[in-house]
């Protein structure tokens, strides 16, 4: 994408599974911005969780991760493989995508600490803008102010394909059920939390990737930019 843009931030929510992240990371490359992974923020939490045993079945233990969140240290690191997620020196990319972290992590975003946490430390990534980010809340919340704002939507059936070829490529085996239970289940928490529920920012603009391939949405998001943004 041979195009000179101004100096913004791109904002990208929706519903899980719908690529979200492989968008934004591609938008990243494309342009040479910042890219950051909210949800891996958020995941990062939940592996904090879940290794400390802070959740019994029932309900985490918010007084033992409420305190353990000042010292917590997660943040993205690039080697030439792209944009991982770490903890302190710990690389923890492939904890965080597992099925184990995926049905907690909507309780734990859920949290109004974990929010404030996780939108602190973007703001810090965030300073200097030419930034693409992606999650929930971003456009609504965290960013109300970003100069373009993509809502990402998809069939279910087709983000819980999505998401199993993933997992089996990983070498996590898994069933469609579970994976479409588990994104049935994300979606009403995302959008019934009281804390920063997942909505469509009203100047946002909706994308249904349900039968697009990336270089369709790349061709989809390069026309936008040319119209708004190209200097």
């Amino acid at each position: 994408m041979d195009l000179d843009i101004q100096d913004i931030i791109i904002a990208i929510d929706g519903y899980s599974s719908t690529g979200k992240s492989s968008f934004a990371k591609l938008i990243a490359k494309e342009l040479g911005f910042l890219y950051l992974d909210s949800g891996a923020l958020y995941r990062g939490v939940t592996l904090l969780v879940l290794e400390n045993g802070w959740y019994n079945g029932d309900r985490i233990d918010t007084d033992k991760l409420v305190p353990a969140l000042n010292a917590l240290d997660l943040h993205f690191e690039d080697h030439g493989k792209g944009v991982r997620t770490y903890m302190g020196a710990r690389c923890i990319e492939r904890q965080i995508r597992s099925m184990k972290v995926s049905a907690l992590v909507s309780p734990v975003a859920a949290i109004p600490e974990v929010r404030r946490y996780v939108d602190r430390r973007l703001h810090e990534l965030a300073r200097n803008r030419r930034v693409v980010m992606d999650g929930r809340d971003i456009g609504t919340t965290v960013f109300p102010d970003a100069e373009l704002k993509i809502f990402m939507t998809a069939d279910k059936k087709v983000r819980a394909q999505r998401r199993m070829d993933e997992l089996i490529a990983k070498g996590e085996p898994v069933e469609f059920q579970e994976i479409l239970d588990n994104l049935e289940q994300r979606d009403y928490i995302d959008s019934h939390r009281v804390a920063s529920p997942l909505r469509q920012a009203p100047d946002a603009l909706v994308l249904d990737n349900t039968n697009m391939t990336f270089e369709q949405q790349m061709d989809w998001l390069e026309g936008i930019l040319k119209a708004r943004f190209a200097r």
